[in-house]
C-alpha cells in the first residue's frame, strides 16, 4: 500500500535539515516509516532551549513543559534541585536556566541519555551535575533532605498498554517509557522516598498518565499530595510539598 505523504509542514521541517534532494527523500522514508521527526532533525525545543534529541532518549513533550512551568510558579527561590529520569536533560537544564543560583543533580539510569544531557550541557553552556543510576540511589547522601524542588518525567505507560501507542513513539526508548505492569511502578518508588530527600517546605511534581491521577497521588509518603491539570484539561501532573 502506498504510505500517505507527509504534511506540508513536516516537509518544510526535513527540507531545512536535508543536505540535497537525495537525502530529503531518505529523511522523508524514515518518517514515513515511523522514525520521530525530531530525531531526523536531531533538535527539539523545550522552554527556551534547543536541545539535541536521538534515538537514545525521550522527545520532549508539550506536557512535560508544563510541568517546567509549574516547577517555576510553585517553587519560591530554590538552592537545590533534583531532577530524576533526566533523559535529555531538558528538565534539568531548563530549571537551571530559571534559577541560575541554584545547585542541579540530575539522574538517568541510562549512560546513553546522560551522554545525550551532557551534550545539550555543553551546547546551552549550563552547569549540571548528571548522575547515572537508579532515581535516588545515585544521588549524594548530603543532599537527603535538602532538596527545595523535585521533578521527574518517569516511565508512566503499563506494558499492556505500550502496543496502542502511536508508531514513532514506540520507536522512543522503551526504558524511558514502561514502567511496568500497571504503569505506576516508578511513580510508587519515587513517591514512598520523596520525602526523605525533601527539606520542610520542598515540592515535588511528578509528571504521570492521563488515567492515574488519584492513584499516583496515593503514593506520596509523608507528603500532602494532589492532582493538576495540563493544559488539554487532564491529570498529568502530581504535586506536593513535605510539610
Amino acid at each position: 500500500m502506498t504510505p500517505h505523504p507527509l504534511p506540508e509542514h513536516e516537509i518544510r521541517r526535513l527540507r531545512a535539515v536535508a543536505r540535497d534532494e537525495a537525502h530529503l527523500r531518505s529523511l522523508v522514508e524514515r518518517r514515513l516509516d515511523g522514525e520521530p521527526l525530531q530525531y531526523l532533525e536531531r533538535t527539539a525545543a523545550f522552554a527556551y532551549l534547543d536541545l539535541v534529541v536521538d534515538e537514545r532518549v525521550l522527545v520532549p513533550r508539550p506536557e512535560t513543559e508544563g510541568l517546567y512551568e509549574l516547577a517555576c510558579r510553585l517553587a519560591s527561590d530554590p538552592k537545590v534541585i533534583v531532577d530524576l529520569c533526566t533523559g535529555s536533560g531538558a528538565l534539568a537544564l531548563s530549571l537551571k536556566q530559571a534559577f541560575p543560583a541554584a545547585e542541579v543533580h540530575a539522574t538517568d539510569i541510562s549512560a546513553d541519555a546522560l551522554d545525550v544531557a551532557r551534550l545539550n550541557a555543553g551546547r546551552t553552556g549550563l552547569e549540571v551535575s548528571w548522575h547515572q543510576g537508579d532515581l535516588f540511589e545515585p544521588l549524594p547522601d548530603s543532599l537527603r533532605g535538602k532538596v527545595d524542588l523535585l521533578v521527574a518525567n518517569p516511565p508512566y505507560v503499563a506494558e499492556h498498554e505500550f502496543e496502542d501507542l502511536p508508531v514513532d513513539v514506540k520507536r522512543e526508548p522503551r526504558v524511558a517509557l514502561i514502567a511496568g505492569p500497571t504503569g505506576l511502578e516508578i511513580v510508587e518508588r519515587i513517591g514512598a522516598e520523596a520525602a526523605r530527600w525533601l527539606k520542610s517546605g520542598g515540592v515535588v511534581i511528578v509528571e504521570i498518565g492521563e488515567t492515574q491521577g488519584e492513584a499516583a497521588a496515593a503514593c506520596f509518603d509523608g507528603i500532602p499530595a494532589e492532582v493538576r491539570k495540563d493544559l488539554a484539561g487532564k491529570d498529568r501532573y502530581v504535586v506536593g510539598v513535605r510539610p
